[in-house]
């Protein structure tokens, strides 16, 4: 005889069914669990610095008035609302407009002629037979990146200012004085330079470490082949390194609207303002200088977005030029 099947062996089955297909996940996390635990300290960090201060983006569409509760964090809602007032006031302004024109030369600046250097200090790096000359030369071009900002302004306004080893060589020479960080024509490159000089050796290790993963063989086999070693650089180590290449250019491009808060900020003066003064600064200045909140996160909201546009659609199109992308 069968044996009778009643309801409730059929939900047995049912969840027998359900466990079967969610065991293999619930296996690996009884077996990893300890990985997960890991997670915990960076999910808390951030719930706690990213997620919840996303609730001062309303601040954009308030007039924001820190007296209006008792707490600063409780005046946030009940501040009026606005809607995009204050998006259209600053897109009436022209100091922003301004800002938002350096940002973007400043920023087209420093990619195209900051870009490429990395890669071919890599390359030529490589290059290199010594292995101690290839060593102290990483080191030596890797250090600047380990000052601040704060240092590197300091070092360089004593070298480019009016009485500094620069201008004093020049005056020697003949020459007329130039006023590096006071000329609005100038300071752009005097930002390109300082950028380069403390950044190159440090964003060449992704590429260093990209060569080092290349099939040896493809090098080998060049050789034997007759190649000598611009045709080997040319087509094997550029080739291999495209990927890299793409995915860094991706996350330049997405961070266009950060032409470097750091370095200016150190860096700039009101002389310079014309030509130096970026949305970081300006978010700065009118945030926390003049105590307008709305106003400032307005603007670091437009800001935000534009990047996050520019990653979505620089991504998009890297895959669709070359199919090799981030996601």
């Amino acid at each position: 005889m069968g044996k009778t099947i009643y309801g409730s062996d059929i939900k047995q089955i049912e969840q027998g069914v359900v466990s079967k297909k969610s065991s293999p996940f619930m296996r690996y996390f009884k077996k990893n669990y300890d990985m997960y635990l890991l997670l915990i300290p960076t999910l808390v960090f951030i719930i706690i610095f990213n997620i919840i201060p996303m609730y001062g983006i309303t601040l954009a569409f308030k007039d924001y008035n820190m007296f209006a509760a008792e707490t600063p964090w409780k005046s946030i809602s009940a501040s009026e609302w606005v809607g995009f007032k204050h998006f259209k006031n600053v897109f009436g302004r022209s100091d922003f407009k301004n800002a938002l024109a350096n940002t973007l030369i400043i920023s087209a600046y420093k990619i195209l002629f900051l870009f490429p250097l990395p890669i071919i200090f890599a390359i030529f790096l490589n290059e290199v037979n010594s292995i101690k000359f290839q060593k102290g030369l990483q080191l030596i071009v890797y250090l600047p990146h380990f000052l601040s900002w704060a240092v590197v302004a300091g070092i360089f306004v004593a070298l480019l200012s009016s009485t500094g080893v620069v201008n004093m060589m020049l005056a020697k020479l003949g020459f007329e004085k130039v006023k590096f960080m006071m000329d609005n024509s100038v300071f752009r490159k005097v930002l390109v330079f300082s950028e380069g000089w403390k950044e190159i050796g440090w964003s060449s290790i992704i590429y260093f470490a990209a060569i080092a993963g290349l099939d040896q063989e493809c090098y080998e086999a060049a050789h034997i082949d007759g190649a000598n070693r611009f045709q080997q650089i040319w087509y094997i180590t550029i080739p291999g390194l495209m990927p890299t290449i793409i995915l860094m250019l991706i996350l330049r491009v997405g961070s266009i609207m950060d032409a470097g808060f750091s370095q200016i900020f150190a860096m700039y003066n009101p002389t310079v303002y014309e030509s130096a003064d970026i949305i970081g600064t300006y978010v700065y200045r009118m945030g926390l200088g003049k105590m307008d909140f709305s106003m400032g996160t307005a603007v670091g909201l437009f800001n935000s977005l534009i990047g996050l546009i520019l990653v979505l659609s620089s991504n998009k199109l890297a895959k669709k030029a070359t199919g090799k992308s981030i996601w």
